[in-house]
């Protein structure tokens, strides 16, 4: 699907506030509700967005570590480690990417004790990990969801 200038001021205004009723929009563009509406439809039909989701702020609700790791892997065993880590629900995201590491993931856990039980008890017990690497996060200066237009 290809998305025009009107989509793509819609999918700003929508990734700026995901709540945002579609008469707004359509008061902010000089588009109907109904026509806003049908062109959220076919985005989201077409698979040019996603899902609807909400952001929520991991220290907030008692998620105050979070780290990153770097995750070499035995290429037969790759599929399964992912697949294994990305089920972990202290695991916020996991990317196979290019370079060095073979997956690089970010957790988010309510403290040290329990990312050392993460590490030792979860991590190092999947089968196929050969290297494994960690960054504590210090501070967060910018953070994002979804792709911005």
């Amino acid at each position: 699907m290809k998305i025009d200038d009107v989509d793509r001021k819609i999918l700003s205004l929508l990734t700026e506030n995901g709540r945002i009723s579609y008469a707004d929009i359509g008061k902010e563009l000089s588009l109907s509700r109904v026509a806003v509406r049908e062109r959220v439809n076919r985005m989201e039909e077409s698979g040019v967005i996603e899902k609807f989701s909400v952001v929520i702020n991991s220290e907030a609700v008692g998620k105050n570590v979070s780290a990153f790791f770097e995750v070499d892997c035995e290429p037969a065993f790759l599929v399964s480690v992912a697949e294994s880590l990305a089920n972990n629900p202290s695991v916020a995201s996991c990317y196979q990417m290019t370079g060095p590491s073979t997956l690089h993931m970010h957790v988010l856990v309510e403290d040290f004790a329990s990312l050392e039980k993460f590490i030792n008890n979860e991590l190092y017990a999947v089968e196929g990990i050969s290297r494994v690497e960690s960054q504590i996060m210090l501070r967060r200066f910018k953070s994002r969801t979804g792709l911005k237009l």
